[in-house]
């Protein structure tokens, strides 16, 4: 159902611009200003010039951000930084990563390709989240400047025996990896290419019976979905046979069955001030069982200790959610009463952590809507209960991760998951393997 197509990937020549970790970079969605500029000042050919270039005062029309990175992307394929490989691969990529310090490591695996893209609702590639407009113009000024993709869609397929990433490891020496480094959180990132035709042949077959289920990339993909129907109306319509290059798009594609898929928990942090705490019990109690975990100075690290781990039991059980209060000497752990836990009237969407904790819990603490600013996200439980141990904000919501079964249930049913639910890990970075649109 998934058409996968080898493409010839545009990468960094480690001759030319040094350590290949110099010049990558995280997705565009989660660079703030001041990591932007870092980027830039890091190394002249950091993909961030071709990504998400700096604003300049005297910018118009005809010169800006978007015009400049197409500038730069023809000057560097002219230097040889950036080299086209001479032959269509599927490119295998390995992730070795840590959730947090002491943890056991793990293994994220995907292969890069070229997918086709399909409309939603074809039964072939499901999105499972909402977009915003002013994003996805962002994205398509950027498209049509340089007819690239600098980096992956995230999709997740189901391989339950493994065998579309055996047949890539089989065709390569993995102790050998073509690109091997650390990246700046200290993850080890390898690629290798696999050209073997008779392989690349099999893994687009074993494929083509499998959805692609998004799983980081919406706008981008809605993006390059726009772009190849204007770039249809502009020549005539689909090609007779064969796919132009705005036909595909970028994915880096992992297996739903894959140990080292993660998902983390998106906390919410609200700075407008909340009822007090007799008042928030009383506004809870009907929907949530309620326990207080004391906070003694003397003891703090252990009753947080404490707190985050009984959070996540009662998680495995049903919702529960952590409340924490600026100026309250107690964690707060809400566990939805049996009673509210009937499922068979909700949609999967409604049967969500994050739709429970909006519905009953955020709309009770802060009835009006929380304008830009007034709520934090972040995916560190300690940072959120930081914030509001030192005054700087007035609750911490700490909720456990989405299941991937969850986000394939809202997918598959058509619906879209409330903003900021899911948060995989870790994200596929910039620059990696880069698909520049050969005419």
């Amino acid at each position: 159902m998934a058409t996968i197509i080898p493409f010839k990937g545009v990468l960094y020549n480690p001759d030319m611009v040094g350590e290949v970790r110099e010049v990558v970079a995280p997705p565009y969605d989660v660079i703030d200003g001041e990591l932007q500029r870092a980027l830039h000042a890091r190394h002249p050919n950091n993909v961030i010039r071709l990504e998400l270039g700096l604003d300049h005062s005297d910018d118009g029309p005809t010169r800006n951000r978007y015009t400049r990175a197409a500038a730069s992307l023809r000057d560097w394929l002219a230097a040889g930084i950036l080299r086209r490989d001479a032959k269509p691969a599927i490119y295998l990529h390995t992730v070795e990563f840590r959730v947090s310090p002491g943890e056991a490591s793990r293994v994220l695996k995907g292969f890069l390709a070229t997918v086709a893209l399909e409309e939603f609702g074809t039964g072939r590639i499901f999105p499972h989240e909402g977009t915003r407009a002013a994003a996805k113009a962002d994205r398509m000024k950027l498209l049509e400047s340089c007819r690239a993709n600098f980096s992956p869609i995230f999709s997740l397929f189901s391989n339950p025996d493994g065998r579309v990433l055996q047949l890539l490891e089989k065709s390569v020496d993995t102790e050998h990896p073509r690109v091997d480094f650390l990246d700046d959180a200290g993850f080890r990132q390898r690629l290798w290419a696999v050209t073997d035709r008779a392989i690349l042949g099999e893994v687009a077959h074993a494929m083509e019976r499998t959805p692609l289920f998004i799983a980081d990339g919406h706008h981008r993909y809605e993006t390059a979905l726009a772009y190849r129907s204007s770039q249809r109306q502009q020549g005539g319509g689909p090609a007779p046979s064969g796919f132009r290059p705005f036909d595909a798009v970028l994915m880096l594609c992992s297996s739903l069955e894959d140990p080292g898929l993660t998902v983390l928990p998106t906390h919410r942090v609200l700075r407008t001030p909340v009822p007090a705490v007799g008042g928030i019990k009383d506004l809870l109690r009907e929907a949530f069982e309620i326990e207080e975990i004391p906070v003694q100075d003397d003891a703090e690290a252990e009753s947080r200790r404490r707190f985050l781990e009984t959070l996540r039991v009662r998680g495995q059980a049903g919702p529960a959610f952590g409340l924490a209060l600026r100026g309250c000497r107690a964690y707060m752990l809400l566990t939805l009463r049996p009673a509210r836990r009937d499922a068979t009237s909700v949609s999967a969407r409604e049967r969500l952590d994050v739709a429970i904790l909006h519905k009953l819990v955020l709309s009770k603490l802060s009835p009006a809507e929380p304008g830009d600013g007034e709520i934090l996200y972040t995916q560190d439980a300690n940072d959120a209960l930081d914030l509001v141990g030192r005054g700087a904000a007035e609750a911490a919501l700490l909720l456990n991760p989405t299941k991937v079964s969850e986000v394939l249930a809202v997918a598959q049913s058509g619906e879209r998951m409330p903003h900021k639910s899911t948060y995989f890990y870790p994200k596929p970075l910039t620059g990696l393997v880069m698909n520049v649109f050969e005419e």
